[in-house]
């Protein structure tokens, strides 16, 4: 096969929707599209570009009471695809305003990075193209 399909949805687990969900919504600016219970886990679902980013809540709680780390295996960050330096600059002061802890823009030879947290401290990133 040489066509591999593109992502479609990313989903992380959060451990309270009562902050998690509100802090989502502030940041990405919209209203999940989606939030059901379907007995095993709850999902609560943005529409984020063409793809969907799931919150997934688990009513037995976590398996751990530690907080996400990146070097732990599994998951290490989610990035959002930017076009430019200048979009990043503009989410940069966005999360500057919301009162997001960031590391500031980091030029790359691969790229152009401003990473982030959520509640949970699941590591997020706005990345965009290496300048030219």
């Amino acid at each position: 096969m040489t066509n591999f399909p593109g992502l479609t949805h990313v989903a992380v687990t959060i451990s309270d929707p009562s902050v998690s969900v509100p802090w989502y919504t502030r940041l990405i600016g919209a209203e999940p599209v989606l939030d059901e219970d379907t007995g095993p886990f709850r999902h609560i679902v943005y529409a984020v570009g063409d793809d969907l980013l799931g919150l997934h809540v688990f009513p037995d709680g976590l398996r751990d009471g530690d907080a996400f780390h990146p070097y732990r295996r599994g998951l290490d960050h989610v990035s959002f695809g930017l076009p430019s330096r200048s979009e990043l600059e503009k989410w940069q002061r966005r999360l500057d305003e919301l009162g997001v802890e960031h590391g500031g823009i980091t030029d790359a030879s691969y790229g152009i990075g401003l990473s982030f947290k959520d509640p949970d401290g699941i590591a997020l990133e706005f990345f965009a193209p290496p300048a030219s």
